[in-house]
């Protein structure tokens, strides 16, 4: 059999049944069971040695994760305790996937990596051509203008997705790598014109995503080959509205994708054809989208927006006010609706209209040193934001990140909510 069709007879089920970021292969930000409707407190917290903004995944009653101290974590999900960790040369902002063969993961070292689930034992790594952030000259208005300024929103590396025998990751090299799972063997790269840190999805033979060069990809997942490209926004002279950090999910064939040209665009899977474009008014969405019973959720950046919108038709179902920015994804579990928020929060909503169930705050936010937080938990940006010019503008971004920002997208499992925060800790809260 062709390895064609090998990516053909790829089942559906086989996806599911993998642990990987956004909850399956095409990334559609759905888990079975359901989470914590009325929160009863913090099951567990454990601590790390750098920022977590990337998400945790599970298997077999052991919860995955890395973090900036360079280290991937197996953390027993009953009782929080450490089961293995594996160190790298590099902070971790990649989502593990995990199968029964292995543990996949990027390193801001340049390697990706595959670790014995159990052990924690190496099986291989891969080097790519090393990684670097989005960059530009008078990148977001920063000064002086004739500087190249490395983005500090470009918070994540690109998480890896598996499918028929097949691990797909992008870099900040611009390449989209497709290596074999078990031996990390190169079966192809695709060049894009820019960093690729937004994390690929996978359906029906197809790895779809999107790059900073300003495109939307679509590629044959045997071969490489591309099938098609969509064009999203361009800022040439701030580089603001520019670049898909979004990752995309694929639902009933059609892409969701938000972008930082403001835009969620709802592309024909098989053509790349637009069906329709939610514009959120210069507002970032770096949230990638989720996707069931016929609405796609999304947060955005400047705004401060959680949003649902109808699949089909992309017009507005529900629009809810939030206190901060919003990098983390949404994730559907049961009725609920669960998203972090940059100002240290963890927020559930009702899944049908949006409204607020629960929150909860990091111990770090709620000490809210150098008053980052205004009183009702908006951020105070004359606190913290004082020049646009030389490292300033960095300054106060790591103050931001510092209130225990949330980042990472929860994972439910078992009934318990699981997620990072640039605190240091991954919680878990049932």
């Amino acid at each position: 059999m062709t390895k064609t069709l090998l990516f053909l007879a790829f089942s559906a089920s086989a996806c599911l049944a993998q642990s990987m970021f956004r909850g399956d292969a095409a990334h559609s930000g759905t888990y079975a069971g359901s989470g914590p409707r009325a929160m009863r407190g913090v099951k567990w917290k454990f601590p790390t040695g750098g920022r977590v903004v990337a998400s945790a995944v599970s298997r077999d009653a052991v919860v995955y994760f890395g973090s900036d101290d360079g280290n991937l974590y197996a953390v027993d999900s009953a009782t929080g305790h450490q089961v293995w960790k594996f160190t790298t040369a590099g902070p971790i902002s990649s989502t593990p996937a995990v199968d029964g063969g292995g543990v996949y993961f990027a390193s801001y070292d340049g390697k990706f990596y595959a670790l014995n689930p159990k052990s924690g034992a190496l099986k291989w790594k891969f080097a790519s051509a090393g990684e670097r952030r989005f960059e530009a000259k008078g990148l977001h208005g920063m000064q002086p203008f004739t500087q190249t300024i490395a983005d500090p929103f470009d918070v994540f590396l690109s998480s890896p997705v598996l499918a028929g025998g097949a691990v797909f990751f992008g870099s900040g090299d611009g390449h989209l790598y497709a290596l074999d799972a078990a031996s990390g063997e190169l079966r192809w790269k695709f060049k894009t014109g820019d960093v690729v840190h937004a994390s690929p999805a996978y359906a029906a033979g197809t790895v779809y995503f999107g790059s900073w060069d300003s495109y939307f990809y679509a590629v044959d997942a045997a071969t490489g080959k591309e099938k098609w490209r969509f064009h999203g926004g361009e800022d040439a002279l701030i580089h603001n509205q520019v670049g898909f950090q979004s990752s995309p999910a694929v639902v009933d064939g059609v892409v969701y994708t938000g972008c930082r040209d403001s835009n969620v665009y709802a592309l024909d899977a098989a053509t790349g054809k637009e069906k329709w474009r939610v514009n959120n008014q210069g507002s970032w969405v770096n949230s990638s989208p989720a996707v069931a019973n016929g609405k796609v959720y999304f947060g955005t950046s400047d705004s401060s927006l959680f949003q649902a919108v109808d699949a089909a038709t992309g017009k507005p179902v529900f629009k809810q006010q939030l206190k901060a920015y919003v990098f983390s994804s949404p994730s559907l579990a049961g009725d609920a609706v669960y998203l972090g928020i940059l100002n240290g929060t963890m927020e559930a909503r009702d899944r049908n209209t949006g409204e607020l169930l629960w929150t909860f705050q990091t111990e770090t936010s709620k000490q809210n040193r150098n008053w980052i937080l205004t009183a009702d938990g908006k951020f105070n940006s004359q606190m913290f934001y004082q020049s646009n010019w030389h490292e300033g503008p960095m300054v106060a971004a790591d103050r931001q990140f510092g209130i225990g920002a949330i980042f990472s997208a929860p994972l439910v499992a078992d009934g318990v909510l699981y997620f990072g925060s640039a605190d240091g800790y991954l919680y878990a809260i049932e």
